[in-house]
């Protein structure tokens, strides 16, 4: 072999090895991110359930007609989309007792609570990197196709975004919750 072969050899081997290691380190960065995207989704499903099993009435839950009120305008509280005077999720005299009161509700990195917690208060320190955002709005038209040609406020939207804020994985989930039982919280 003559030297000219030999630094040929080198420099082929060296790219080889050199695109072995970033292979290697992409692949060992993407291994992370299965589990990362399972738990955005699990944490964006358990709030969208816990958002879709809330009343939905036309009067506030708490308004004395709430049972025999026809419409919005029958009752003492309406029931808008938006949090009505000091609810909160956390709290048990005042909590979250309609699926609109979720509006704006956010949680977790970078939010004005900066924890991911239980219904019950419970912060998770686990989940300290994520961050969960709900927006509640009502349909608008065809959104559910033919069958609801036109905007309702009888259906709302609600919208979930999981954020891992380090990686910038972002999961939405959507779900849909009517007015099938306007007079039963």
């Amino acid at each position: 072999m003559t030297l000219i072969e030999v630094v040929v050899f080198i420099v082929v081997l060296g790219i080889g090895i050199a695109g072995t290691v970033v292979l290697f380190t992409q692949v060992t960065k993407a291994s992370v991110d299965p589990m990362i995207r399972k738990q955005a989704i699990a944490l964006a499903s358990s709030v969208l359930e816990e958002v879709e099993l809330k009343p939905f009435t036309f009067c506030d839950p708490d308004d004395p007609l709430v049972y025999t009120a026809g419409g919005t305008g029958a009752c003492a509280t309406a029931e808008d989309i938006g949090v009505e005077g000091v609810e909160t999720r956390y709290s048990a005299a005042n909590r979250f007792d309609n699926v609109s009161d979720y509006n704006g509700f956010a949680m977790g990195s970078g939010q004005a609570d900066p924890n991911i917690r239980t219904a019950d208060n419970t912060p998770i320190s686990a989940l300290s990197d994520y961050s969960v955002v709900v927006t509640v709005a009502a349909i608008s038209a065809n959104e559910l196709g033919a069958t609801i040609p036109t905007a309702t406020t009888e259906a709302l939207r609600i919208t979930v975004v999981a954020t891992h804020v380090p990686t910038g994985t972002v999961v939405s989930l959507r779900g849909y919750r009517t007015l099938y039982a306007p007079n039963s919280p």
